[in-house]
């Protein structure tokens, strides 16, 4: 079993637009989607979640329409919009840099 971490701040954004560029989701699939993906080391709860969900929307990152799930329930899915594409895409760069950066600074002395 994966030892439980809290997110760094700023990446839940991240992660989210990470989620969503595999296909739609509701927010409980997205939570469910980031436990899955991370081996249960990550459960983000909806004081977090969704709130991101709105930001995200709000920034046009998100795209948002109301669907009958598979179990018969009404549910919010999200999806990802062409600047919440561009936006992953920065912000996996940005990633990138900074996690090479702190494992170099890291390996030294």
């Amino acid at each position: 079993m994966a030892r439980k971490c809290d997110l760094l701040q700023g990446t839940l954004d991240m992660l989210v637009l990470r989620v969503l560029s595999r296909g739609e989701l509701h927010g409980w699939g997205i939570a469910q989607k980031l436990e899955q993906l991370s081996r249960s080391a990550l459960q983000v709860d909806e004081g977090s979640l969704y709130p991101a969900l709105y930001r995200m929307e709000d920034k046009g990152w998100i795209e948002a329409e109301w669907r009958v799930t598979e179990n018969n329930r009404r549910a919010k899915y999200y999806a990802l919009t062409r600047a919440g594409r561009n936006r992953l895409k920065a912000e996996q760069e940005d990633w990138d840099r900074m996690s090479a950066i702190i494992a170099e600074v890291m390996q030294s002395a």
